[in-house]
């Protein structure tokens, strides 16, 4: 499976150009989308999600069950196949992991109560969440409600996982733990994942672009990137690489 994005524009009414000609090609497994804050990431993130529309170009998801989904105009055969954390997501403080995740496993088409009960019992394990599930969501830590975020975006059993800015505030822990589930959920589907913290994508993800003012600078392995760099500058690599405009960890 693989997600073919071709000349993707796109300039807001007060005349921002959040995408300029942005083209990649992203395979299944974890990939992921490096910049500075209004490089662009959310803006392709929000696209792929379907929340908003492209001036041109075109997005095509390849290998798919039902062959290939034309990203762009099949928008709710995207949604089926989607799941999406954004940088910010609401929930309800004063309802628990358990019951919230319920709900929206109903609104995802889950009618048959055992098996709807089933299927959250095992994504709440499956991002260490099962031993606070009937802790409000109030009282999760930023850590905690970004699994829970994880945990909703795995309903359906999504192909294409899109997570924008997942560990911005998270402690070194907690960032860790993020990061190993992120490995594990993308054995099989794609994830696209956009941060601006390098150690983000440089030590998970085995492909990655980097973003800057709405154009991809450079795409390709994180060696390659490194490499190209490298040779850009005149110095030999290093080994924890300041890529353009991008921060370092901060654990």
């Amino acid at each position: 499976m693989e997600l073919h994005i071709t000349g993707l524009s796109k300039t807001y009414a007060n005349g921002v150009c959040a995408l300029d000609d942005v083209s990649l090609t992203i395979p299944t497994g974890l990939f992921g989308l490096l910049g500075p804050n209004g490089a662009g990431k959310s803006t392709l993130m929000r696209t792929l999600a379907t929340l908003q529309d492209a001036d041109s170009g075109s997005v095509q998801l390849t290998g798919t069950a039902t062959g290939t989904v034309n990203v762009l105009r099949d928008k709710d055969a995207v949604r089926r196949l989607l799941g999406y954390l954004p940088q910010d997501f609401g929930v309800y403080p004063k309802v628990n992991a358990q019951d919230m995740l319920d709900h929206l496993a109903r609104l995802k088409g889950l009618v048959h109560k055992a098996e709807r009960a089933e299927v959250v019992a095992g994504l709440l394990q499956q991002t260490n969440l099962y031993e606070v599930r009937h802790k409000a969501l109030g009282g999760f830590s930023g850590g905690m409600r970004q699994r829970f975020g994880i945990a909703q975006a795995l309903l359906g059993n999504p192909r294409l996982i899109v997570v924008d800015e997942p560990t911005a505030g998270l402690d070194p822990e907690e960032r860790t733990r993020f990061h190993n589930l992120l490995v594990e959920i993308g054995e099989e589907v794609i994830v696209l994942l956009s941060t601006h913290i390098v150690s983000d994508v440089s030590d998970l993800c085995p492909n990655l672009a980097i973003m800057n003012r709405g154009r991809v600078l450079v795409a390709g392995t994180p060696r390659q990137l490194t490499d190209a760099l490298a040779g850009r500058s005149g110095r030999p690599r290093s080994r924890a690489p300041k890529w353009p405009g991008c921060a370092p960890s901060t654990g």
